[in-house]
């Protein structure tokens, strides 16, 4: 089981020094807006995924007038997670990574532009991707809501973001294929301002595409297959009505191989200088009772869906992990009304039994809701 006993944020953000420990498997963190609530989750995110769920550049996550930060976490051994990954044993390399009977120790450092350490253990990753997955988490923070009705590059994040905490080789297919095709991109630039064309460069860049490409397509499209059917079986239990929600993969490989989408694509690539072709245009479409959902639901489905999705996220990561990630739930209390919130908090807390972090404004709304819950729980305030 994954749990994360305490975390110790340096310089992160609004914390100049802080510790918190954590004690139960339910944890509540109240305070005022500006406290640093999210910048308490955003923390725990952070040690799970290398990165901030909000800020790209990590420059940006320094506390004012600090050149760098620290973050140090402390898990439990995780015995469970040795014992499958796609329904297989881990390597001798992979369980080597974890102590037995000991805590897991995560450091990230952040010194600077391109000076930035992680470590497991006290043994330093030569690549960040390496630690994708050993600590799955998954964050429902009120901007997500752009998942749902935003472009279909946050719908591709989140389909890439699960599969890459299942499948190893999917996050190393997904980073030669993002590279390629950056250099795709710079070639075509390259050929509207020298007004020349090198032919062979390209279909050597095509070629270098397509594998990636074939594998990253094949993975989601079986990832889908799975994660449908519970999106909609959990928006069911959310909203708690009859309406009927379809989702559907779409993508240009859905109906021809990669070389013929890249040569349907190659005119309007010369004219735009950019690859218009390629699983980079995935999307999942999504409509409510046949319609197109981000049109017509209100504001109340579009926030049952997006529970819909990230919970449905967090079953396929415990069914392919072995355990439970972390759940981490930023101010969801503003974003559902009661009889919503209370079919949310009743599947999190009580029929879930993975470790669960939520923020709110009022200790003692958070206090009341788990009270209902009958389960033990902490409360950190800040």
């Amino acid at each position: 089981m994954l749990r994360l006993s305490n975390i110790t944020i340096t310089q992160f953000k609004n914390y100049d020094f802080s510790t918190f420990n954590f004690k139960e498997r339910i944890i509540g963190i109240c305070g005022l807006n500006g406290k640093g609530k999210t910048n308490l989750l955003d923390a725990v995110y952070y040690l799970c995924f290398t990165k901030s769920y909000f800020t790209k550049a990590d420059g940006l996550n320094c506390r004012f007038n600090s050149d760098g930060f620290r973050l140090e976490g402390m898990a439990p051994p995780i015995s469970s997670s040795l014992q499958k990954i796609n329904g297989e044993n881990f390597s001798s390399d992979e369980q080597a990574s974890f102590k037995k009977n000991k805590p897991n120790n995560i450091v990230c450092i952040f010194r600077g532009v391109g000076k930035k350490e992680l470590l497991l253990n006290d043994v330093a990753y030569t690549k960040f991707s390496e630690h994708i997955g050993k600590f799955p988490c998954v964050m429902i923070a009120p901007d997500d809501i752009e998942l749902i009705v935003g472009g279909s590059e946050e719908r591709r994040r989140f389909v890439d973001t699960v599969i890459s905490q299942i499948d190893p080789e999917y996050l190393r297919q997904l980073i030669i294929y993002t590279k390629v095709l950056q250099q795709r991109n710079s070639l075509l630039k390259k050929f509207a301002e020298q007004g020349k064309t090198d032919w062979t460069l390209l279909e050597v860049l095509d070629d270098q595409l397509v594998q990636p490409g074939n594998y990253i397509y094949t993975k989601r499209k079986e990832f889908t297959l799975q994660l449908i059917p519970l999106i909609q079986q959990f928006y069911k239990q959310i909203a708690n009505n009859n309406e009927t929600v379809t989702l559907q993969y779409e993508s240009q490989l859905n109906s021809n191989d990669f070389f013929a989408v890249l040569n349907q694509c190659r005119q309007k690539d010369f004219i735009l200088q950019r690859s218009n072709g390629g699983i980079h245009k995935d999307d999942l479409s999504i409509q409510l009772n046949g319609q197109p959902f981000k049109t017509t639901a209100s504001q109340g489905q579009r926030k049952s869906l997006l529970f819909a999705l990230k919970l449905s996220e967090f079953e396929l990561l415990k069914t392919n992990k072995g355990f439970a990630p972390l759940l981490l739930l930023d101010d969801v209390f503003e974003k559902l009304d009661e009889g919503r919130m209370q079919n949310l908090l009743n599947w999190v807390c009580n029929k879930n039994e993975g470790q669960v972090f939520i923020t709110d404004t009022h200790k003692e709304r958070l206090e009341q809701a788990f009270t209902g819950l009958q389960t033990a729980y902490q409360i950190i305030e800040l």
